[in-house]
């Protein structure tokens, strides 16, 4: 597991670009029969990818842990982003097809991640953060998640949000987690951008094709920065940062944070004519 400490705002603005990328893109989540796992001291967020293709991959604990299994005083968010495949969480299965979400609770103790056809395997995503209470393991499909239709095509951001674990939704210790998928000449996403001192978040992309990038902006209102992003690789946005991303083309994006707030639109607004 890789383990990765905060960076302060003053630090943040003098990196260059590597520096920037070590710190805050997760490059490589994704294996071939690897469960990959991103330890942030952001609100001791873990980010991970499993893509099981020849064998099942289970969740492990880890030292960095101290705990006798991986859940054990933490819960975790799983959204497949690939093809069909099965979640089983302490004996009991749950098939996942692309974009279907699993929410796993406190104190479950074996997971294991399969998919149903190696030539097309699923991509798990895998969000968990630590949980003062157990909620109940639940699983919800992209249809029963709410979407919402916003943006306009005029400002190239219209795009279809499924909100899947918070307050309406799945319940949760603290995670809060959805996607949103981007329409066809649309490439904005989460703009006018926003920040949440309150909470850290995770963006995971997704469905970029392989010749194209999103351009993910980053840093304070006033001293902007930003990543180049590739199909599947993550980002871990501080609560100080804003988060938002244009793309060469469209694609889809998942959306997690963890914190003192629970609320889904606690946010601080940075109007567009504001931003540095």
């Amino acid at each position: 597991m890789d383990v990765r400490f905060e960076s302060s705002r003053r630090e943040t603005s003098r990196m260059n670009t590597q520096e920037l990328r070590e710190n805050f893109l997760v490059e490589r989540l994704l294996v071939k029969d690897q469960l990959k796992l991103v330890y942030s001291h952001y609100d001791r967020v873990i980010i991970g990818g499993a893509l099981p293709v020849a064998e099942p991959l289970t969740l492990e604990t880890h030292p960095e842990l101290r705990a006798e299994y991986f859940l054990e005083r933490r819960e975790m968010g799983v959204i497949n982003v690939g093809g069909d495949g099965e979640v089983e969480a302490d004996g009991q299965k749950y098939p996942l097809q692309k974009l279907d979400c699993l929410y796993l609770g406190k104190g479950v103790r074996s997971v294991q991640f399969t998919s149903q056809n190696s030539d097309n395997p699923a991509v798990f995503y895998l969000l968990s953060a630590p949980a003062h209470q157990s909620y109940p393991t639940r699983k919800l499909t992209k249809e029963e998640a709410s979407p919402a239709v916003m943006g306009n095509q005029k400002t190239a951001n219209r795009r279809t949000i499924y909100k899947y674990i918070h307050a309406d939704g799945i319940k949760s210790a603290q995670l809060v987690m959805g996607l949103t998928i981007l329409e066809q000449g649309s490439v904005w996403n989460t703009m006018p951008a926003h920040t949440h001192t309150r909470r850290m978040e995770a963006y995971f992309y997704f469905d970029v094709p392989q010749d194209q990038r999103v351009f993910h902006f980053m840093g304070e209102p006033l001293e902007t920065r930003h990543l180049l992003v590739a199909n599947h690789e993550a980002i871990v946005s501080p609560p100080w940062s804003i988060h938002s991303g244009c793309g060469t083309s469209n694609y889809g994006f998942i959306w997690g944070m963890a914190g003192e707030n629970y609320t889904y639109t606690d946010m601080d607004p940075a109007p567009i004519h504001e931003l540095r």
